[in-house]
């Protein structure tokens, strides 16, 4: 169970776990989704991050105060957000709808020692998606995580980062740092969208009928066109791609 301290147990635990210290080389690779733990308790921020970090496809950043946290968010998209209500500097809640009021539409989860109704519920008037008290379980808190990423990837909301680009799949848009925007197609669309999904390679089969469906008619020479002409819309140099990579049976997205 994790708590406000956590078990040492837990932490004796992941430091023991095979393989851990290689998937913490991990932590920062580019394919990483990243997520801001904004905690003041520095035992219980930095289990989660070793367990995020664990999955393999998470990036965990961190941050003690709203203050930092606040810089913190400045850096770029996340995929999610887990900020404690009790910070040294101020009420977590409030970082939350500054937060919401800049533009950031991921998940965000409020963690509180407090578990009274009005706590609730100033929580989720803030902005946040839920509100979880301490103490909790880590799969738990995960399964609720994953609920609001799987409602926040089909929502008109939606935003991602791939490379350089920020990813907008309601708009068929992809925008670069210095605001040009390129438009996409459908099919364009879907592409990025599943690759981004899975984070990692998708066999061209796969991919073929996740974005056209079943259909006899369709082989992968349409897969590779469509591959091609994305590939001169988003990379530098489109024959050496950095973003739309090329494997052994398929294709991966560079996402960040």
């Amino acid at each position: 169970m994790v708590s406000h301290t956590p078990d040492t147990q837990i932490r004796v635990g992941l430091e023991g776990a095979p393989g851990l210290k290689d998937r913490r080389r991990d932590r920062h690779m580019p394919s990483a989704k990243r997520v801001l733990l904004v905690d003041d308790d520095a035992m219980l921020r930095s289990s989660l991050a070793e367990q995020l970090a664990a999955e393999g496809e998470y990036a965990p950043v961190e941050a003690g105060s709203i203050a930092e946290g606040r810089e913190r968010a400045k850096d770029g998209l996340y995929e999610f957000m887990i900020l404690d209500v009790g910070l040294p500097d101020g009420d977590g809640r409030e970082l939350c709808r500054e937060l919401r009021e800049s533009g950031a539409t991921c998940p965000i989860i409020m963690l509180t020692a407090a578990d009274a109704d009005d706590d609730t519920i100033a929580g989720l008037n803030s902005g946040a998606n839920d509100y979880i008290t301490k103490p909790f379980r880590y799969a738990v808190l995960m399964a609720r995580v994953h609920a609001h990423l799987r409602s926040h990837e089909q929502s008109e909301d939606a935003v991602y980062r791939i490379g350089p680009y920020t990813f907008r799949p309601s708009a068929k848009l992809l925008l670069d740092g210095g605001g040009k925007k390129i438009r996409l197609t459908e099919k364009e669309t879907n592409i990025l969208k599943f690759l981004y999904r899975q984070g990692d390679t998708v066999a061209r089969d796969t991919l073929l009928h996740e974005v056209w469906g079943y259909n006899p008619a369709v082989t992968t020479h349409t897969l590779e066109t469509h591959i091609y002409r994305l590939r001169q819309k988003i990379e530098s140099n489109p024959g050496h791609a950095q973003i739309l990579l090329t494997e052994s049976g398929g294709y991966r997205l560079q996402a960040q």
